[in-house]
């Protein structure tokens, strides 16, 4: 998929992204507008630096990541972040 998110792991594992890859591209999470428990997961919708929001789902049963993009990345003209 080529889907990758970075994250703080604390306590558990994936406790708080703070960078993820989409379509090849990396961007840096500014803020976790959301975070909340599903059956199997946890899900966070957040705003990058470049302005782009998505939606990010851990599943810990499978133990990867899914990002959803809420607004085209591409729309927001902003180069992503350096790794």
């Amino acid at each position: 998929m080529g889907e990758r998110v970075e994250c703080h792991s604390g306590y558990t594992y994936a406790e708080r992204p703070h960078a993820l890859t989409w379509q090849g591209m990396r961007y840096e999470v500014a803020a976790v507008e959301a975070q909340w428990r599903i059956p199997g997961g946890t899900k966070f919708r957040v705003r990058t630096a470049a302005g782009a929001r998505f939606e990010l789902l851990y599943v810990e049963l499978s133990d990867e990541w899914r990002v959803h993009p809420l607004e085209s990345a591409a729309d927001k003209g902003s180069p992503p972040a350096s790794p």
